[in-house]
């Protein structure tokens, strides 16, 4: 059975019905997915890099504005990989989306200026030491990226991480990794965290644009076959231990590492890297060849077939229990 509502800090502060963001995925997520979830009572984000041109997400922040059913979100990568970030933050400026989840960066331009038009900013983060500095800019709250979460994963266990941000911080945490069904929704609200982001269940979906091989790869694998690699961002990033993935191996070149050490160099090499390995992933997102790299996390585990957005949120809260719903 499903529950009507489940009632927490995060639902009275976005006014959705359940304390879930589907998370934003690299040439994943799109608006059709966003909206489906919003009309299942959750809410969901959409990395602004999906969109290539400023242009394109202009549009589609509209398309967002006008049709979507419920509050929704874009992510930010805030770090100087991205050129396209100041183009991106006015679009956001000039179209507000309810909130942005930033990464990999400093957010402090988007809390500064997104807060003059209502936008919340939530932040990634996998220690207290990076989450006292967003804090002190004035994040509305806190993306706990914990050690099963897919893409850049944290290092430390949700039972670690969201206990010690609760107990250091008073802005709301969201727990991120390694939720798929009601349990786990309950094990992270049980331990103080006000809701969770979930992506990996939701790329096989049928909303989602990518390939029908790489949703399958998704129902075919499991939780024992994700693997970390630095070859697509130079940062660990989690993806599916295909055949190529153990052709080529998960560990940047003897240069790459070289170069990546060096001070000087290092911001130019993570850049270099960042743009050659989203290209690989865009490659496997989109086409079917023996060479892809596929993006996620261990909660693929709860992929059994593609269905709809619809269903991975009814299976997700099925069974939670209504002793458990404030």
């Amino acid at each position: 059975m499903i529950p009507s509502k489940i009632e927490t800090p995060l639902t009275e502060m976005l006014g959705i019905r359940y304390p879930v963001i589907m998370a934003p995925m690299f040439l994943v997520s799109n608006e059709a997915m966003v909206m489906e979830a919003a009309k299942a009572g959750i809410t969901g984000a959409i990395p602004a890099l999906n969109w290539r041109t400023e242009k394109e997400l202009r549009a589609g922040l509209q398309l967002l504005k006008d049709q979507c059913e419920g509050p929704w979100g874009i992510n930010l990568i805030v770090n100087k990989s991205n050129i396209k970030l100041d183009f991106q933050i006015k679009a956001l400026l000039d179209i507000p989306p309810d909130f942005v989840i930033t990464s990999l960066g400093s957010p402090r331009q988007i809390i500064e200026q997104g807060s003059k038009v209502g936008i919340k900013v939530f932040c990634d983060v996998v220690n207290v030491e990076y989450a006292r500095k967003v804090v002190d800019l004035g994040a509305d709250g806190l993306i706990a990226v914990n050690s099963e979460a897919g893409g850049h994963c944290g290092k430390l266990s949700f039972k670690q991480l969201i206990p010690e941000l609760v107990s250091t911080f008073d802005v709301p945490v969201i727990s991120a990794g390694g939720v798929g069904d009601a349990a786990g929704l309950k094990d992270k609200l049980d331990l103080g965290a006000v809701g969770v982001s979930v992506g990996s269940p939701f790329i096989a979906t049928n909303e989602s644009p990518v390939s029908q091989e790489y949703k399958q790869a998704c129902v075919d694998y499991g939780a024992d076959d994700i693997v970390l690699t630095t070859k697509i961002s130079g940062s660990p990033c989690t993806v599916i231990n295909t055949p190529y993935v153990q052709e080529i191996g998960t560990q940047q070149n003897w240069l790459e590492s070289i170069l990546s050490k060096n001070k000087g160099l290092k911001k130019w090499v993570k850049m270099l890297t960042f743009a050659k390995g989203m290209k690989a992933v865009e490659k496997a997102a989109f086409s079917a060849t023996y060479k892809t790299v596929w993006c996620a996390g261990p909660s693929i585990a709860y992929t059994t077939s593609i269905r709809p957005v619809k269903e991975v949120v009814e299976e997700l809260l099925e069974g939670y229990p209504e002793e458990a719903i404030a």
